[in-house]
């Protein structure tokens, strides 16, 4: 009893920590690593329901991990399966109760579905128990499906998922339920905004967005952990970078289209309207009131910048649009930031922008 109170409060304080990340794929990623240690699992992934389908959003596998160079991450791809008998997932999504197999390659023998080995056979591994949870929101709907593979014994060897576990990791779930489904709303949100600026300016899709916002996370990560951060501290920027990210551009909505459709070269004063989509994006967040706003106006502000100096906007007072006291160039415009004058996310962002 005592163990099992234990792991509520654990599971309680889990609920809390996952509910501060916005970012959806974030969120899934701790969602996914939290259950596992939870659980004492090697392995496991998340899908995500789309219409009828599950998409396989992530993945992660200590032992396939170990086999490769420190600091790589395990290729995936993405892909979808309908929610049904056909497999494990989508036979959990569409009953949305929770599945505990002892050895997923004799399901078959107990359940119309039967496992996919193709993963199995071309890595080498080998699934065995899985505790397969469907995740509903508040309004009981299944929004997405947890599924965890190979329980660990103290020893590391494979064992089945503990039954007394079930109701709590239950509990775990509707939490995270609850939390991707906000964060997917976060993430149209700015994708609408996106959107505003692709329709203004064709360049700006909504890939190229995502590219650089996972650039940028992966690049921030490599500093961060050079630096010996917190992983608190890299996990909470992390939140905040990628959104920003995808931000970065947004200032060009109030941009003429005579200027962002122009398919020749700018004239010297179209170049100079140009420059204030920087300056005009974070003035959209000029009132701060969360870590967010704070980071996407110094990353719509700067992700210009170079680091020998020859960016832009530079050394500009946002609101007034003039160059600060002291930065002024002799043609009257402003010095541009050079070097660690530039923010961290800004030098980020400005580097993976061009990927």
């Amino acid at each position: 009893m005592e163990e099992q109170n234990s792991k509520l409060l654990k599971v309680i304080q889990l609920g809390f920590e996952i509910s501060q990340i916005k970012d959806i794929d974030l969120l899934l990623e701790k969602v996914l690593t939290e259950a596992r240690c939870f659980t004492n699992c090697d392995a496991g992934s998340i899908y995500v329901k789309e219409g009828d389908q599950l998409r396989f959003s992530y993945t992660q596998n200590d032992s396939l991990q170990r086999q490769l160079a420190p600091g790589r991450k395990l290729p995936y791809a993405t892909f979808s399966i309908p929610i049904g008998n056909d497999s494990i997932a989508g036979y959990v999504a569409s009953r949305g109760t929770i599945l505990n197999i002892q050895d997923a390659y004799q399901a078959a023998e107990c359940y119309p579905f039967s496992f996919n080995r193709s993963y199995d056979d071309l890595t080498g591994y080998r699934t065995h128990s899985m505790l397969t949870i469907p995740l509903k929101n508040f309004r009981n709907d299944v929004i997405g499906v947890l599924q965890l593979i190979n329980a660990t014994d103290s020893k590391g060897d494979v064992m089945a998922f503990a039954g007394k576990d079930e109701e709590i990791i239950s509990y775990f779930a509707i939490n995270a339920a609850n939390a991707i489904e906000r964060a997917k709303m976060t993430r149209e949100m700015i994708l609408r905004m996106n959107k505003m600026a692709e329709m203004r300016d064709p360049k700006e899709t909504g890939p190229h967005v995502n590219r650089v916002a996972s650039y940028s996370v992966v690049l921030y990560e490599a500093w961060a952990n050079k630096k010996g951060l917190p992983r608190d501290e890299i996990d909470k920027n992390r939140d905040v970078l990628r959104m920003s990210a995808m931000l970065h551009d947004v200032g060009k909505v109030a941009i003429s289209d005579t200027i962002l459709k122009k398919p020749g070269r700018f004239t010297p004063e179209e170049f100079a309207d140009m420059k204030l989509h920087t300056l005009l994006g974070c003035n959209l967040f000029s009132d701060i009131y969360s870590a967010f706003d704070e980071s996407a106006a110094v990353v719509a502000l700067n992700h210009h910048e170079r680091w020998d100096g020859n960016g832009y906007p530079g050394h500009v007072d946002p609101e007034t649009l003039q160059p600060l006291a002291g930065f002024e160039t002799e043609e009257g415009g402003a010095r541009g930031k050079k070097g660690a004058e530039i923010p961290l996310f800004g030098r980020i962002v400005a580097t993976c922008r061009c990927l």
